[in-house]
């Protein structure tokens, strides 16, 4: 696998984000994780907004303090992006978990999710999380099998009461 790094969000990425950001519009699919798909028309309010999300400024009231970075590849292309909740709230000790991820549609089925799930998992750790809650959709195997590879156990199946979309709960021990 390359040398890919997670990066804090940095007005320094812009160009390689916005060609991101325009590629997953240009797909119509949801932004996953969520931040990726924040409003980019303002890119230095972009940057201090995630940035403010991490020290808890900004964040609505049924959310969580978090932190999103960036996956770069060693020509600086932004690959995908991870959001790393501090902490679970109700919501999330069922159907968010403490991370969310995505890889760009161009550069999916290539490894870069496993990998970048392995670099969120050591952030946890520095941040004294032992056990980490992930959630994804039954309908998404490569999210499973991305899991799976990082030492995921399947802790159960449910059904969101939402979207009636079956989901699945692993956990990671760190």
């Amino acid at each position: 696998m390359e040398d890919l790094r997670l990066a804090e969000p940095s007005v320094v990425y812009k160009d390689a984000y916005l060609d991101m950001y325009d590629e997953w519009k240009r797909s119509g699919e949801e932004f996953t994780p969520w931040s990726l798909g924040l409003d980019p028309s303002d890119f230095p309010a972009l940057v201090e907004q995630l940035k403010g999300y991490s020290i808890g400024i900004g964040v609505a009231p049924d959310f969580v303090e978090s932190s999103t970075y960036w996956l770069i590849n060693p020509f600086g292309r932004v690959l995908g992006g991870v959001n790393i909740r501090h902490r679970l709230n109700e919501h999330l000790a069922t159907r968010g978990g403490h991370i969310g991820y995505g890889i760009r549609p161009s550069e999916r089925r290539k490894g870069y999710a496993a990998e970048q799930l392995r670099l969120a998992l050591d952030i946890m750790g520095e941040m004294g999380i032992r056990k980490v809650l992930i959630v994804c959709d039954k309908d998404n195997p490569g999210s499973s099998r991305t899991i799976l590879k990082n030492g995921g156990a399947l802790d159960s199946e449910a059904e969101d009461p939402e979207t009636g979309k079956l989901f699945q709960r692993y956990w990671i021990e760190l």
